[in-house]
């Protein structure tokens, strides 16, 4: 079979899609460059990992690999609803925040319907919905790189199916405040079904302005779901946990239908529930990680100043585990030299952005690593390109 034929076959909006840029690993960076020593600063991972408590967890799990996972996370669902104050019957469980992203995109989306989101876009919010036959608009940001109020406002009065509203938002690290929050409630009608990623909610709980975005969306005439994720705060990126919390079992119900029934493995479950009744840990991590991040920024700015090398450096603001940079250059080059040198980040490809990469906060030792493999980069290619 050609493929050729493979492609006739396959659905229409299938065939144009981009693949997901999940970058590189680090076996691939030390064989493609010859560098043993990785910093790992491309996908917003924890540091700083999973409790003492997960490990064990995980490790107890081997003597039940033979038995299929609870389909519905009772455990965890129990233990989430209890300290959320959401009844059990309105959360939903996914292979990770993006497979509920995928879900909700089988549930609701038609070829020719609407969707609203960001730019720079996280790659899912967009392929999802192409993937059903959506049209999707992208929203630009301000000129400071936050959200265009205005921008979100008139975008959700046309009534999309869905709107995508990530806060933070993802690569950039910008964020709704409450008050600003309030006004795209207020303009988004309720034949809209209002999506709200919260992947790096525990982060953005440092700023006194970041909305609760539950208690807001309590009082809305329409139908909604919070996604969040045990991937980042909570150090379980290789496990894959996420979850929603909507505004109706009925909503949850839907996604059921759709959902792969055991879509979040044993492990998983387990690791999660004991992450869970260890906030502490959790916190610890992300208090540490806003505080490196505010440090790297800090570096950063003083690299940017007039008459030093990182001269014209803009950074966008974040409450996130990340910061997005615009070099002032094509960040291929950058991203290179950077490789060469064993440090992974994420160059941004989408289209006006080509001269941004986002770089994950990391170890004190990894952002000092980051920040003088970023200098002699910025020199080489400055050679390379004059």
């Amino acid at each position: 079979m050609t493929n050729s034929l493979v492609a006739s076959l396959a659905r229409a909006q299938v065939r144009p899609l981009p693949a997901y840029n999940a970058g590189l690993s680090n076996e691939a960076v030390r064989a493609r460059y010859g560098v043993t020593d990785i910093a790992r600063l491309a996908s917003n991972e924890n540091p700083f990992g999973a409790s003492a408590s997960v490990r064990r967890a995980i490790a107890e799990v081997a003597n039940d690999v033979g038995n299929y996972p609870d389909a519905n996370c009772t455990a965890l669902r129990e233990a989430i609803a209890e300290r959320t104050g959401l009844p059990a019957g309105r959360l939903v469980f996914g292979d990770g925040s993006e497979d509920l992203i995928k879900i909700l995109c089988e549930v609701f989306l038609a070829p020719g319907d609407l969707v609203v989101t960001q730019r720079p876009v996280f790659g899912l919010h967009e392929i999802y919905p192409k993937m059903m036959g959506a049209e999707v608009e992208l929203l630009e940001l301000n000129e400071q790189l936050g959200f265009d109020l205005g921008a979100w406002c008139a975008a959700v009065a046309k009534a999309p199916k869905i709107a995508f509203l990530p806060n933070p938002s993802n690569p950039v690290g910008c964020m709704m405040d409450t008050a600003q929050f309030a006004q795209v409630l207020e303009a988004t009608p309720a034949n809209t079904v209002l999506v709200v990623d919260e992947a790096y909610y525990e982060y953005a709980l440092h700023d006194d302005d970041y909305p609760d975005v539950l208690v807001m969306l309590d009082a809305r005439v329409g139908p909604w779901i919070v996604l969040r994720t045990f991937s980042k705060a909570w150090g379980l990126a290789g496990l894959r946990v996420g979850y929603g919390m909507a505004d109706s079992a009925e909503l949850v119900g839907l996604m059921d239908k759709v959902r792969s029934p055991f879509n979040v493995n044993m492990a998983a479950q387990r690791a999660a529930l004991a992450a869970w009744n260890d906030p502490a840990h959790m916190r610890s991590g992300v208090a540490t990680t806003v505080a490196l991040r505010e440090d790297l920024r800090r570096q950063l700015l003083a690299l940017a100043a007039p008459g030093q090398p990182l001269q014209g450096l803009r950074i966008a603001p974040s409450v996130a585990n990340f910061l997005f940079l615009d070099l002032g250059r094509p960040n291929a080059p950058v991203t290179e030299a950077l490789l060469r040198q064993g440090v992974i980040v994420k160059p941004w490809k989408e289209p006006g952005f080509e001269n941004f990469l986002r770089v994950s906060i990391g170890t004190e030792k990894d952002n000092a690593r980051f920040v003088l493999a970023l200098l002699a980069a910025m020199e080489q290619t400055e050679r390379v390109t004059a």
